[in-house]
């Protein structure tokens, strides 16, 4: 297999041959400015381009230490993200994190802000919204939507049905309420 050189960035077609370090301080640029990346990312992004591994780790140290490069801090922001915003349990902002190839001491200080409360409430805010697309369905039908979505969100099997069943017979009681109205 011949080595064939990282095809030339936007821009760069007519610059001609560049050291490896530029071609790798281009490419992590270029990739930084598109969203925030781990160092792995970057690293898996540059070992496509062909950049040799000694100038990639040269260029990824040196991005480190002037703080382009911070898995702990993107680990931090990710997960209060993906769990505020998605509703995400820990256990799936933990797998999502470690799959971008975040360390696990980064994924354990970003995951540990997430506690058992904030994960009930957050389980309930999704639960309340799935339910207003489940409104007329049988009640067992409902929770068991209701505690796929959870599940799939990275819920243990016991707060989804818990607050499955919890959402569904209080939407069941308003019910009646309104009824007896």
């Amino acid at each position: 297999m011949r080595d064939v050189p990282p095809p030339p960035l936007p821009g760069e077609e007519d610059a001609g041959p560049s050291d490896p370090e530029s071609v790798a301080r281009a490419i992590c640029l270029q990739s930084l400015s598109q969203r925030a990346r781990t160092r792995a990312e970057l690293e898996t992004a540059l070992r496509k381009r062909g950049v040799p591994d000694d100038a990639a780790r040269a260029v990824l140290t040196r991005f480190a230490e002037v703080g382009l490069i911070d898995d702990g801090a993107l680990a931090a922001d990710f997960a209060s993200a993906a769990h505020h915003e998605r509703g995400l349990s820990a256990r799936a902002v933990a797998i999502k994190l470690r799959q971008r190839g975040v360390d696990e001491p980064d994924v354990q200080a970003a995951v540990s802000h997430i506690d058992a409360d904030s994960e009930q409430a957050a389980a309930q805010a999704l639960a309340d919204r799935k339910l207003r697309g489940l409104r007329g369905l049988d009640p067992h039908v409902q929770v068991r939507r209701i505690v796929s979505l959870l599940a799939r969100r990275g819920y243990s099997p016991g707060v989804a049905y818990a607050v499955a069943r919890h959402v569904v017979a209080d939407a069941g009681l308003e019910a009646i309420a309104e009824a007896d109205l």
